[in-house]
């Protein structure tokens, strides 16, 4: 799957699942609480993205170079998304539950279906 289907398939999740919550769960909370649980789905798929990206591109590299990019990656990822809380928090005022919820929510979803789309992709080409 190309980086460009991949992208639109991550936003429309993402999208689609904040339309769906917000009459029946986000609602109920206040608009900060509401920003709080967008900007957690935006971290979740900007960090997918980015590891989806990462896998494209070093796909047909040597297995060092790709190794490095997926675990130096991976931590690159885990800071920024750590960074963007902290900032969130902090900075912007968010409520911690709502941001961490969706935030966690969204990873745990978008992480299945990166593994399912690599696992798929790297079968495809092995036959």
């Amino acid at each position: 799957m190309s980086l460009g289907r991949y992208t639109i398939i991550v936003l429309a999740l993402v999208a689609g699942s904040l339309a769906l919550a917000w009459p029946l769960l986000l609602s109920r909370l206040d608009a900060r609480g509401r920003w709080a649980a967008v900007f957690g789905g935006a971290v979740a798929a900007a960090n997918a993205l980015g590891a989806y990206f990462l896998v494209v591109w070093s796909q047909k590299k040597s297995t060092s170079v790709f190794m490095g990019a997926v675990l130096g990656g991976m931590v690159g990822r885990m800071a920024l998304m750590l960074a963007a809380v902290v900032a969130a928090v902090l900075a912007l005022g968010l409520p911690k539950v709502p941001l961490l919820v969706s935030l966690l929510g969204f990873f745990v979803v978008l992480l299945a279906l990166e593994l399912a789309v690599v696992h798929r992709r790297t079968t495809r080409e092995a036959r």
